[in-house]
């Protein structure tokens, strides 16, 4: 049966394909809150967040405590968000139509509340500078995949669910890209001080 058929509320919002592609959501806000949610609360092995901001993940305290359980059962978890001060998070924000300083004011703002997780071992967050032509968010083998588009919010844009079932197959691009991003990203710190102060 469809998708469609079992839960007629979700009909034109995602479509089942077929064995790589779980589904494919119109818009990123279109995907339930649920997906995300089961998405990192999965994981095994590793969680991976590759985004300029990602502030919709940060907001949701329910992920943000998944995250840190998933850490103290052992488990990866990596986070590359913008660097604030580059200039491609400038470039993205002007082409948004936001302005260059809202988009490094998202970004200080995931940071501030992912502060709760800094210092907890398994735990890695970085800045990146790079243009992201998508954001892509990982649990082990699933990958949720945004496309950016020019000039559109990524809660605007499409998402796909991918599931990675070989080495050479769609989502296996998308966790190198991911990869070549953290090898080439800095570490984000804060001060010991700051950690117990929000704690």
């Amino acid at each position: 049966m469809s998708e469609a058929d079992l839960w007629p509320e979700v009909a034109g919002h995602s479509r089942l394909i077929s064995g790589e592609v779980r589904a494919v959501y119109q818009h990123r806000h279109d995907v339930p809150q649920v997906v995300w949610r089961e998405l990192f609360a999965s994981a095994t092995d590793d969680i991976g967040i590759l985004a300029y901001s990602g502030l919709f993940l940060a907001e949701d305290a329910s992920i943000m405590r998944s995250m840190a359980e998933r850490a103290r059962e052992g488990v990866k978890v990596r986070v590359l968000l913008g660097d604030p001060d580059s200039p491609e998070v400038a470039a993205r924000g002007t082409d948004e139509n936001i302005g260059p300083d809202v988009m490094a004011a998202r970004i200080r703002n995931a940071l501030a509340l992912y502060r709760p997780l800094y210092g907890l071992q398994g735990i890695e967050i970085r800045l990146h500078a790079t243009v992201l032509y998508n954001s892509i968010y990982r649990a082990d083998h699933m990958i949720l995949v945004n496309t950016h588009a020019y000039g559109i919010p990524a809660a605007q844009a499409p998402v796909t669910h991918l599931q990675a079932d070989e080495n050479e197959g769609s989502a296996a691009i998308y966790l190198d890209s991911f990869e070549r991003v953290w090898t080439g990203a800095k570490p984000y710190t804060i001060s010991a001080e700051t950690i117990t102060r929000q704690r």
